[in-house]
């Protein structure tokens, strides 16, 4: 850690996705967009998926190509609130809501409302998940 940052008590690590932060760095995260970018990497894994860690991530994957209906919305929250309780300490999820997307046919928005535990602060995060192939 360099002498002229203070550390962060939110972390910091390889920014998400991976890139090159100048000819010998890897792009850094830290504070509250660490913690986006942990949720992101939750709602993004697969169950299974990791292979030392088969329990962790998010079971939205398998509701790829299903209809979207009121109980597909019931399970999308549900497996993302429970996935954030188990893989993100940093946060207390207030609310997690599913709805379609009427511009985008086949998808839903996942708007994650959090608190940083540390901080107080609160945040949130709109994560489109498409069911179905998108066509232009």
């Amino acid at each position: 850690m360099s002498a002229t940052r203070p550390p962060s008590f939110l972390g910091r690590g390889w920014a998400f996705p991976v890139a090159a932060a100048g000819s010998a760095d890897v792009a850094m995260a830290q504070d509250a967009e660490d913690v986006r970018q942990a949720i992101l990497i939750v709602l993004r894994t697969a169950k299974g998926e990791r292979v030392m860690r088969p329990d962790f991530g998010c079971g939205l994957q398998r509701l790829v190509f299903q209809p979207i209906s009121a109980a597909l919305k019931t399970l999308a929250r549900k497996e993302v609130e429970e996935a954030l309780i188990a893989w993100e300490p940093r946060i207390d999820v207030k609310t997690v809501t599913v709805t379609e997307d009427a511009r985008a046919r086949g998808t839903l928005l996942i708007d994650i409302r959090y608190v940083v535990r540390s901080t107080n602060t609160f945040y949130n995060l709109v994560y489109p998940f498409f069911l179905a192939e998108q066509r232009p």
